[in-house]
């Protein structure tokens, strides 16, 4: 969610709902307490005896900093601060907050109240006063980022500066396994839909996002200022969040559930057929990898159409795949009737490429879901289509198709891909280590990733087979007359490749892309195929108990 729907959101909690600051606050960093307990329980292992299990002596509550800006994500952090104490999670003694600013008399505001709180625990309240005050930071065991939220316009400047300074400072000086552990309440403390290249934000390895998410937590180049991502919900009513939502974050079962299991009696027509146009000589490798792709998620026949010189070497290794030489045939021109078309994969940009693509837009014109990838994705970028075809760039080649700076696009992609999506009606899938999905209709998906296995030459082959694939199955599931929906497909094949990346057989090691393919199988089949799918009839024995009889 953008900025300023966080503030329309915010105001209408407040005037038809009840919801005031103070009650918003207190909800939230409630929520971020009960969050970070149970998301790092190694930091509160006693008991509620004040033993660990076993009758061991309690461990030492952990010593906590927090950092407090001027504003509401300032009391969202010392709310969290006073939950732990009063759950005894944390030590008075061995708690501090550095505050940029401290409340005027009379001032009664979440932050002032919530300072007020802390004091009266006998915490102790200093005023941030640079290098001086920076100190005891190295001391904590976790450091609370509450200088700044949604609230930031510009840069960081002055007090909230020199703090997050301070803190990235710290973690460039220690190693990992000696400095705290810094949480950001909401986002990290420089983060903001106008953030751009250059501008100051402080690194966390946690961030305890308040949901509604902020979409600009999920920019791809600062995505890994914010470590990992925990969600803290429970502040906003649904309703509230939905009427105001401007894109999705979407998990594999959320994707998953927007495309229809397999019937138990469907055969490999009812699975969509697909037809690839793909590899190069020496990019044959690509070729393969597509396929492979459209395999793994389920794509009842595939017809790979390569150069002739490639025909040789592809079609011996081709094990359920129809392997054809190139040749200037159509797609859809003969018996072979495709459910959806890839071209592209490591595929070239020469006249005759380029031909064919312009041959190929009927097929989309008709309702035959189109797959751009890679050169392709160049070729089309001075055409418009009939929201049938779908484009799967990376950064550089969004670059290349839309002419803005790539450093430009990784900084704010939400506004140039539903641009993009919108002129051209066209769905894009856009590859980095956050995928988006955009549709023309405004729709925006977005697919977590961090799955360093995926920064390899190969998966972005794979994952355009895998489109195909759902697209071809989409189409011949909804019948010829329905529109197709190519929202759900992007969505879809993007979330099974990331968890695919993630999946115990892939994380944690080095891979060839085919093993990617391979894990994208078994979690495509576990959420498509019926669970009665492999069901054979029984033979009851006269002699068995009757609990079988109907």
């Amino acid at each position: 969610m953008p900025a300023e729907n966080v503030r329309l959101l915010d105001g209408e909690a407040a005037a038809e709902w009840g919801l005031n600051p103070f009650a918003l606050v207190e909800a939230a960093g409630r929520a971020c307490a009960g969050v970070f307990v149970r998301s790092f329980p190694r930091f509160f292992v006693r008991s509620h005896t004040g033993e660990q299990a076993g009758g061991r002596p309690a461990a030492k509550a952990p010593a906590i900093t927090v950092l407090a800006g001027s504003g509401n994500n300032a009391a969202d952090a010392l709310v969290m601060l006073r939950a732990l104490l009063l759950k005894g999670r944390a030590d008075p003694a061995a708690a501090l907050v550095l505050a940029g600013r401290l409340p005027a008399d009379g001032e009664k505001t979440p932050l002032s109240e919530a300072l007020r709180a802390i004091q009266k625990m006998h915490v102790s309240v200093r005023a941030w006063d640079g290098k001086e005050t920076a100190a005891p930071l190295s001391c904590a065991d976790i450091v609370i980022d509450g200088i700044a939220g949604t609230g930031l316009q510009g840069p960081l400047r002055g007090k909230a500066l020199e703090m997050a300074e301070a803190v990235n400072r710290l973690r460039e000086k220690s190693g990992a396994g000696s400095r705290p552990l810094v949480v950001s309440i909401d986002l990290p403390s420089g983060n903001s839909d106008e953030w751009r290249s250059g501008m100051p934000m402080l690194t966390a390895d946690v961030t305890l996002a308040i949901e509604p998410q902020k979409r600009c937590l999920y920019t791809p180049a600062v995505r890994s200022r914010a470590g990992r991502v925990v969600s803290a919900g429970g502040i906003f009513p649904r309703e509230l969040i939905e009427k105001y939502q401007d894109a999705e974050l979407l998990s594999w079962q959320d994707a998953a559930r927007r495309l229809p299991a397999i019937p138990a009696d469907t055969y490999k027509y009812g699975r969509g057929l697909v037809e690839i146009r793909a590899g190069a000589p020496g990019t044959a490798g690509a070729a393969r990898l597509a396929a492979w792709g459209a395999q793994a998620a389920g794509a009842g026949l595939i017809r790979l159409v390569v150069d002739d010189s490639l025909y040789p070497v592809l079609a011996p290794a081709a094990a359920g795949i129809m392997v054809a030489p190139g040749g200037p045939s159509v797609p859809g021109g003969g018996r072979f009737q495709p459910d959806a078309v890839l071209l592209g994969p490591g595929w070239g940009r020469g006249p005759d490429r380029a031909a064919l693509l312009e041959q190929c837009l009927p097929i989309e014109e008709r309702g035959i879901p189109l797959i751009l990838d890679a050169d392709a994705v160049y070729l089309a970028k001075d055409l418009t289509f009939h929201g049938n075809a779908i484009l799967t760039p990376h950064a550089g080649e969004f670059a290349v198709y839309t002419g803005l700076d790539k450093e430009e696009i990784l900084a704010g992609p939400a506004p140039v891909l539903r641009r993009f999506a919108r002129e051209k009606n066209v769905h894009i899938l856009f590859k980095s280590h956050v995928l988006y999905a955009a549709a023309p209709d405004g729709r925006l998906g977005i697919i977590d990733g961090m799955a360093p296995a995926l920064a390899a030459g190969g998966s972005g082959d794979v994952l355009a087979g895998i489109c195909a694939a759902l697209a071809g199955r989409l189409r011949a599931a909804a019948g010829k007359q329905r529109e197709f929906d190519g929202y759900a497909c992007t969505c879809a094949a993007a979330a099974l490749l990331m968890e695919a990346a993630g999946s115990p057989e892939i994380a944690g090691r080095f891979i060839d892309p085919a093993e990617l393919a391979g894990a994208a199988a078994s979690i495509a089949g576990k959420a498509w195929l019926p669970a009665g799918s492999n069901a054979r009839n029984v033979i009851i024995d006269p002699a068995d108990e009757d609990d079988n009889i109907i």
